[in-house]
């Protein structure tokens, strides 16, 4: 036996085994500990079907955890705090970066709310005949004063359940949330680029008008209303797809309309099941029957 075989047979066995198999974990124990604390949100406990809660901290990780704002680059939190009727209220805006306007959140969010007087809620006062002085206060109603006075917007909705709120963000619209208001303002401050209304590549006409429909959906609604100058002109909007949540919209006209044909159609729409709707042929190939419904 040479040296080389002695140093093998030392350091080294054939024989020997290794276990890569990973222990299992008491995931019961750890679930109860989270539940024990008030203010943890774990990634089960976020359903969007929940109530926003009074408290603006809750809010705010709970908006962290569903957006993951420790990795995702473009999800802005703004927090700061407002100065209403000498007290202090945490708030906070949340917006996808490069799909809203900033000046619209600079000028008609941040400056009115950041101008609020931190005057004081004394209607009036008088002294009675014993010099005793005698203050009438203003009942604070920080939900109103806030959509009524101090948000110049034109759009603005209020909003009590999750998901209707994050459905809003991701179509381009900021939250605003404050502490001790059990509600989210749903302000559209839309500003991402989108295409022009160019003439149509696949439809070439000579005469008419040489106007195409674009990926947005509201841009296209309203050349409809813009040809079809009529109040009975219906616009319907559906979503289809369980991820992409695609913003669809059934167009006709109340006085003209088949309402069976148009029953049909929404029947189909809502009972689709799938995850994702990315293109109008695809929804196409997915309602037609018998040659009866086509796309146009």
């Amino acid at each position: 036996m040479n040296i080389k075989q002695i140093f093998q047979n030392l350091l080294w066995n054939e024989n020997d085994k290794y276990d890569f198999n990973l222990a299992e974990t008491n995931n019961n124990n750890n679930n109860n500990n989270n539940n024990s604390n008030d203010n943890y949100i774990s990634d089960n406990n976020l359903n969007l079907e929940k109530k926003i809660y009074s408290d603006v901290n809750s809010n705010l990780n709970f908006m962290k955890m569903k957006y993951n704002s420790m990795i995702n680059s473009d999800i802005v939190i703004r927090e700061f705090t407002l100065k209403f009727y000498q007290r202090d209220y945490k708030a906070f805006l949340i917006f996808i970066d490069g799909m809203i306007d900033t000046n619209l959140l600079n000028d008609f969010i941040l400056k009115p709310l950041f101008n609020i007087k931190n005057k004081e809620n004394i209607v009036s006062e008088q002294k009675t005949f014993n010099n005793v002085i005698i203050k009438k206060i203003k009942k604070i109603n920080l939900e109103e004063d806030i959509y009524n006075c101090f948000l110049p917007q034109s759009s603005i909705n209020k909003e009590i359940y999750f998901n209707n709120i994050i459905y809003s963000i991701n179509s381009g619209n900021c939250a605003l949330f404050i502490d001790t208001i059990p509600i989210a303002f749903d302000i559209d401050v839309k500003g991402f680029k989108q295409r022009e209304v160019n003439t149509p590549n696949n439809e070439i006409i000579i005469k008419g008008p040489q106007e195409s429909f674009v990926e947005n959906i509201r841009t296209n609604t309203s050349l409809l209303r813009r040809i079809v100058n009529n109040e009975n002109l219906i616009t319907e909007n559906i979503k289809i797809g369980n991820i992409t949540k695609t913003k669809c919209a059934i167009c006709y006209i109340k006085t003209i309309a088949n309402d069976d044909l148009v029953a049909e159609v929404k029947y189909r729409l809502n009972n689709l099941k799938i995850d994702s709707l990315l293109s109008s042929g695809q929804l196409e190939q997915l309602i037609i029957s018998d040659n009866r419904i086509r796309s146009t």
